[in-house]
């Protein structure tokens, strides 16, 4: 991975170099191995290096034959020993050993096609000099970011990061409060749009061509389904047998570096499938990494020291507790460039340190395979919901959720309540968006904390909707239930929020590459293919990637209950030891930053400190962080320079 960063001064203005440099220098910690730079008029491309592939010949920007296409690049090709040899054959020169001189020569030849050839995870910037046009692409999924702002006179820059565009002395940070409500109501952005005025951000699997004259955006790739009644009728064999050989192809291309590559281990079943297909066909000196936590309720140690028991594997751990979390939230929020109602992301940070202290560059992880084969509890809600909606009355269906959350019966007052929050729309099925209501009503409450001036410009549920309407795809209500909800938790929360701000904003922050085998487009869009029984089975989760692997991993790993990853929140900030964050909960901070209301914000600060956050209900837990990592974000990029 890298940090790029770029100005096309369309007017034809000259570039200034100064500039350009304090682009790339403020993303370092993306790139900490090298910089480089084109400067050729009114053009500069810049880029931070983190060197993975061909570590001596590999320098940015790369350039082809005539030294016409220039290109910068964040991410990894995966497929490029398999493409470079193709282009060979057509008659491509190379120069270097590197994964990125492929994307030049693929343009060459492929035209603005030549995403359609590459098996990665990019950010790319490529200048063609003949045609004077400037292409920036991202990959399919969105794991690698890319920005972009327009200057007043229709200038263009843009930076993996939105802290290189705030570097321009025409671009000044400035919360955008409708970007603020989306995040307070999805928990992540609807591309375009960002939590800063006049920051964009190019959507996953889209294409931005611009030229002097004009600039379009095409969307190249997207995550689809088969028409509810269009599923092939193949036995679930065939689905396994499938998997096992794309998600082991994917894993294995993953797998080439120049440096050594680990995995995370976190206790599931995703992680450990790849840590044992690496260990068991690849690497038998595998090091594996994983957070445990000092609260209980959080903690996965038991299963990760299990699996790495059973794998053999050189494993490394790191314990985080409530003080972890409060002292570097600061340092999270500054990566993020968001606020978040998580503090999820926060213990990742520290475990990509812990991956850098040990002299490793890059970590396979198990994300997506949640969103792709069905593993999250929000799934299996949507589908007890839809049930239960057929029999409304029904005293026996409602009850079906405790299977999912067995606290819910700790008491008749529990299950009623929790009854009735899960009773919310419950008819509403022809909604495209049913499956995620709950949780967005639910998050919504939270903007009742801000000020009512600033809640006035977030804007309303219907303009939130009207934009989401409008990014999602026009095919999504011929889709299967199950599969309108995994595209959901695909282009919003995974994209927006856990790749983003959970991912490679953390990973980057230490330095560190991630990889994901299982977003690999051809794995995704195979699974895609799979009927939704296949992939939920009664209540059963990732039924069909368990078959597949059920001889990789040990019985108590495969068959345990889904837990999803979380992390403490109030009990991390109540204590002033933690320092700045949590002062972000004091009066003078809420009146000084102005986007809460002092009221509701001290009754829940009064109420959290008596008992030391631990009797914070989940939303009180998401208004807490809320508030911390908005003021953070305030003090970071408002209220001083952004500076390198």
């Amino acid at each position: 991975m890298c940090g790029i960063a770029g100005i096309f001064n369309r007017s034809g203005r000259p570039v200034d170099p100064a500039v350009l440099a304090n682009m790339a220098q403020v993303q370092k910690h993306r790139g900490p191995d090298d910089d480089g730079f084109y400067l050729s008029g009114n053009v500069g491309l810049g880029q931070r290096r983190l060197s993975i592939i061909d570590l001596s010949g590999g320098r940015q920007p790369i350039h082809n034959e005539e030294k016409n296409i220039w290109v910068v690049f964040n991410g990894e090709i995966f497929n490029y020993p398999e493409l470079r040899e193709i282009l060979e054959q057509k008659g491509h020169r190379f120069y270097t050993h590197t994964d990125t001189e492929t994307i030049v020569h693929a343009y060459e030849e492929y035209g603005l096609n030549f995403v359609d050839h590459l098996n990665g995870q990019f950010a790319i910037a490529l200048w063609d000099e003949k045609r004077k046009r400037l292409l920036l692409a991202r990959d399919r999924v969105g794991i690698c970011p890319l920005h972009y702002a327009w200057l007043p006179g229709g200038d263009l820059l843009f930076s993996s990061e939105m802290k290189g565009l705030f570097q321009h002395p025409e671009v000044k940070p400035e919360l955008d409060p409708k970007g603020i409500g989306q995040i307070f109501t999805f928990w992540a952005n609807v591309p375009p749009r960002t939590v800063f005025k006049d920051v964009l951000e190019l959507p996953p699997g889209h294409l931005m061509v611009s030229t002097p004259e004009k600039s379009e955006i095409h969307r190249y790739w997207e995550m689809c389904f088969p028409d509810v009644g269009d599923y092939e009728d193949r036995p679930l064999e065939y689905y396994a047998s499938g998997l096992r050989d794309l998600l082991h192809n994917a894993t294995v291309l993953r797998l080439r570096a120049d440096v050594p590559v680990a995995a995370y281990l976190s206790g599931g079943i995703d992680s450990s499938i790849i840590s044992a297909l690496v260990k068991k066909f690849h690497n038998p000196g595998l090091i594996t990494f994983s957070v445990s936590f000092s609260d209980a309720a959080y903690d996965e140690k038991v299963y990760q020291l299990e699996m790495a028991r059973h794998l053999g594997v050189d494993h490394r751990s790191i314990e985080i507790d409530y003080a972890d979390i409060g002292r570097i939230f600061p340092e999270v929020v500054w990566h993020a460039e968001k606020p978040m109602i998580r503090t999820a992301p926060a213990p990742l940070y520290k475990l990509a340190g812990l991956v850098r202290e040990n002299g490793i560059k890059v970590v396979l992880t198990g994300e997506g395979s949640d969103e792709i084969f069905g593993g999250y509890n929000i799934f299996l809600e949507d589908k007890i919901r839809r049930f239960w909606a057929r029999q409304p009355d029904s005293k026996m269906r409602p009850g079906l959720l405790s299977r999912l959350y067995p606290e819910f019966n700790k008491t008749a007052a529990s299950q009623g309540f929790w009854r009735q929050f899960f009773r919310r729309d419950l008819g509403d099925t022809g909604n495209p968006y049913y499956s995620h209501l709950v949780r967005w009503q639910n998050t919504a409450h939270l903007q009742n904390l801000f000020d009512p001036s600033f809640r006035g410009r977030m804007g309303n549920e219907e303009e939130r909707q009207a934009e989401l309407d409008a990014y999602v795809s026009p095919d999504m209500m011929r889709w299967a239930p199950l599969c309108r909800a995994q595209y959901l938790e695909t282009i919003l929360f995974m994209s927006g929020y856990l790749l983003s701000s959970q991912g490679d904003r953390m990973l980057l922050g230490q330095s560190i590459e991630g990889r994901f085998p299982y977003l690999d487009h051809r794995l995704i869009e195979f699974a895609a293919k799979i009927p939704p029984r296949h992939k939920i089975r009664h209540l059963q989760e990732k039924h069909v990637l368990k078959e597949a692997f059920r001889d990789l991993v040990p019985e108590r790993i495969a068959q345990r209950s889904k837990q999803p990853y979380r992390a403490p929140i109030s009990q991390c900030f109540v204590n002033p030891e933690v320092g700045q964050a949590h002062e972000m909960l004091s009066s003078e901070a809420v009146r000084a930053c102005g986007y809460f209301d002092p009221g509701p914000v001290g009754q829940l600060v009064t109420k959290l400190k008596k008992s030391g956050g631990a009797s914070a209900s989940a939303r009180e837990d998401m208004a807490v962080v809320g508030v911390v990592s908005l003021h953070l974000l305030h003090e970071q990029f408002l209220k001083k320079p952004v500076s390198c």
